[in-house]
């Protein structure tokens, strides 16, 4: 019986997880889209972020672009495998297969 990933599970990081999954694999998603599509705030925002990239679910690039800071998000393989399995899960039990 597979079982839910604790660290994706937590609403705020299956919407982070589930937004970057809808990426092609190498694309990934500037920090104020990712703020915008979860309504979460910089500061709660900020600490789910560290705590997928702290599993290796997802990768952080911080960049300047002219002279704005600029963080980019990206989910890894491992994260996207993580995501896989817990959508799977979610469907097993949708379906009645695992109680």
């Amino acid at each position: 019986m597979a079982e839910l990933d604790d660290i994706i599970h937590q609403p705020l990081r299956l919407k982070i997880m589930a937004a970057l999954n809808a990426l092609p694999v190498s694309a990934g998603l500037e920090f104020a889209r990712l703020k915008k599509l979860t309504g979460a705030t910089d500061g709660n925002l900020g600490a789910h972020i560290e705590t997928l990239a702290k599993a290796g679910y997802v990768a952080v690039e911080k960049a300047f672009v002219g002279k704005k800071p600029q963080t980019t998000v990206t989910a890894t393989a491992a994260g996207r495998g993580a995501f896989a399995r817990h959508v799977a899960t979610l469907q097993e039990i949708i379906a009645g297969r695992q109680v």
